[in-house]
């Protein structure tokens, strides 16, 4: 991203997206605001060269419950569009229930505030998603590669083997693949839904509790490291990148 990242709020609240567009302004950020959920979703859809606003969109800020197209309808289809699939999302919610967080989580957002928010807060996320952002493009090689790094722990996985501080560590194959989901995309909040997935195998029937207990494991063989493991409550993990 460059250093004026170009942010779309896509809110219905008046005073709520003015109050974010004064401060992300203040942080030397472009925004953009959209109150109706069509009419963002004709503007994203929108070629670059037929918008008023012609710079791309760095980042989504999106309230769950919106006129037109809600949320949660909006989040899917960015993660479906290829030009917009791999761009942060963070979404915003009046609902606070765990189960209505992780619906907007499994849809696809990166992470998630709830309404009324500190907004020191929501600001502290968007710079979070921002510098992740920064990392994955610097790194981008390293998926391809097989090599992913994150401070003392290391993983090859053309060789399926993991290290920390140089010491290899013995992991089950369900361990194995959490970490390796874990670190292919540092700092976002993975519910247990979508941790089940990436650890689902064949026939066998893998429960959120399951998920728990590998997370327990994982974190006992990481020693040192295993505070990169956070705990997000009631929702699900997340591995903490480099810059927080």
């Amino acid at each position: 991203m460059s250093e004026r990242n170009h942010i779309l709020i896509i809110e219905d609240e008046f005073d709520i997206s003015q109050l974010l567009k004064m401060q992300l302004q203040h942080e030397g950020h472009m925004v953009t605001i959209m109150a109706d959920g069509q009419e963002a979703l004709e503007f994203i859809q929108k070629p670059e060269s037929e918008r008023e606003i012609k710079t791309p969109v760095d980042l989504y800020i999106l309230d769950r419950m919106l006129p037109g197209v809600n949320g949660l309808e909006i989040c899917k289809f960015l993660r479906m569009y290829k030009k917009t699939k791999t761009k942060p999302i963070l979404m915003v919610t009046a609902l606070t229930g765990p189960e209505q967080i992780i619906e907007g989580l499994d849809a696809g957002a990166d992470d998630y505030v709830t309404k009324p928010f500190d907004l020191n807060i929501l600001l502290a996320r968007v710079r979070s998603l921002i510098r992740r952002v920064e990392v994955l493009t610097r790194d981008e090689n390293k998926v391809e590669t097989g090599i992913l790094q994150l401070r003392d722990l290391r993983i090859d996985m053309n060789q399926c083997k993991a290290w920390v501080q140089n010491e290899e560590i013995d992991l089950t194959l369900s361990e194995y693949k959490l970490l390796c989901t874990f670190m292919k995309e540092p700092g976002k909040v993975m519910t247990r839904n979508q941790l089940v997935e990436s650890i689902q195998d064949g026939p066998v029937h893998v429960t959120d509790r399951t998920i728990d207990t590998h997370i327990f494991g994982l974190r006992k063989k990481l020693k040192e490291s295993a505070s990169l493991i956070e705990t997000i409550r009631g929702i699900g993990y997340r591995v903490m990148h480099n810059e927080n």
